[in-house]
């Protein structure tokens, strides 16, 4: 805390933390301690809002209305506490750490003394808004907005650890989290290269690497930062996965069904294990790999990975960003594999397989912006036209006509 003040006889204290704009205000009360935000930047309106609020507590105190319970914190401990033995090898050790993380961060600070069933979706939302305006920038004074994922990750730890509350019988329901105003998600399409900005990038890390009077070990770095692209937008793995790839997990095999040699790999990534076939684009990269760093089984292929580098080259060449504005990462390198098979009219299902994800995914993020997935033949069906009958002859045609016998002159008298 900053700055902190006790009023109604230092039964109340009214503070307010680093960074953040609001007063907060608590106190001691029937064997807890009860907290809240006054939602107020001025301190004598805060002091005014705390000195109402302590009376209300009092009040229901009295009236013995006031909620116990089991409290967040101690819900966040069990579910940390469960967890992490009920998923072990199961999750990624880094994504069950997270959850740790932003409790830590951001969930304790905010919920840890509040009893669960006072976390209505109404105390959710003005977290969300908390979380949107409490943190400033040094210098602006604006407030830094977390992003997306940021919060969304934040309330799945939430969720999971009022299921937990739920399960144990300290919570009746969980209650809704989801985000209101919101209306449906723009579907958008991942960054990726085309095979044209695709051919540009894949010839400037080649120059790069052969730059001459430039020393032994930059010339090193751009050679396996070029491989690292060759080999990533041939194998589709993600970034982290690679960080994780041994020598070991890798082999230079023969396909059956091509007769090209390829790579099978072992990849270890959020999902657990899983397995990838090649492009036969990637045998050369990795065989320079393993000349460059030993080829050692427990070595890693790609320890360290200029990143700034290719940043660097991105920016020279334009590519930095897609034309909806969207930044181009080493992820995008796995977007271009996937957009590469649907573009030569690979299997979808079998490419999800390859790439460890979901038919879905790949329907809703990367088929829908490529032309090739629309079967023209199919879309521009027309009906068959009826071929016209012959007209039928009319009823006074086809009836036949009666012969009058011919008229017989009288001959005169």
């Amino acid at each position: 805390m900053t700055d902190s003040h006790e009023i109604m006889g230092g039964k109340v204290l009214v503070y307010r933390r680093e960074r953040s704009g609001y007063w907060q205000c608590s106190t001691y009360l029937n064997g807890r301690r009860w907290r809240t935000s006054t939602r107020e930047d001025s301190l004598l309106l805060a002091k005014e809002f705390a000195e109402d609020w302590f009376i209300t507590l009092k009040g229901k105190s009295r009236a013995g209305e006031l909620k116990s319970g089991k409290m967040f914190k101690e819900a966040a401990e069990q579910f940390l506490r469960e967890y992490e033995v009920i998923t072990h090898g199961e999750r990624n050790p880094r994504y069950v750490e997270g959850h740790g993380h932003r409790l830590g961060l951001h969930l304790l600070p905010y919920f840890g003394n509040m009893i669960v069933t006072e976390i209505t979706p109404g105390v959710v939302q003005e977290y969300r808004v908390h979380r949107m305006t409490s943190r400033l920038h040094p210098k602006t004074g604006e407030p830094v907005k977390p992003s997306r994922s940021t919060l969304h990750h934040e309330i799945v730890t939430l969720r999971l650890v009022l299921k937990t509350a739920n399960r144990h019988g300290w919570l009746p329901h969980v209650p809704d989290l989801t985000a209101p105003y919101r209306s449906s998600n723009k579907i958008e399409h991942r960054a990726w290269f085309s095979p044209e900005e695709y051919k540009r990038l894949y010839e400037a890390t080649r120059a790069r690497s052969k730059r001459p009077g430039i020393a032994a070990w930059q010339n090193r770095a751009a050679a396996h930062l070029h491989d690292y692209v060759l080999f990533m937008a041939n194998t589709g793995l993600r970034p982290d996965e690679a960080a994780r790839l041994e020598f070991r997990d890798v082999a230079i095999v023969k396909d059956e069904a091509t007769g090209e040699r390829i790579l099978e790999i072992e990849v270890r990534g959020k999902r657990g294990v899983g397995f990838c076939k090649s492009m036969p684009g990637a045998v050369l990269p990795f065989k320079r790999i393993q000349e460059r760093i030993g080829g050692e089984t427990t070595a890693r292929l790609f320890a360290k990975v200029q990143r700034k580098m290719f940043t660097t080259i991105l920016n020279e060449l334009d590519l930095k960003k897609d034309r909806d504005g969207n930044a181009r990462t080493a992820y995008s390198l796995r977007h271009t594999y996937i957009c590469f098979r649907l573009l030569e009219g690979a299997d979808i299902y079998q490419v999800a397989k390859n790439c460890r994800t979901s038919v879905e995914m790949i329907e809703k993020h990367y088929a829908v912006h490529l032309k090739n997935t629309l079967d023209a033949a199919a879309i521009n069906v027309r009906k068959r036209k009826k071929e016209a009958k012959p007209r039928a002859a009319s009823a006074e045609q086809t009836k036949p006509t009666k012969q009058r016998p011919p008229k017989v002159l009288k001959e005169p008298v």
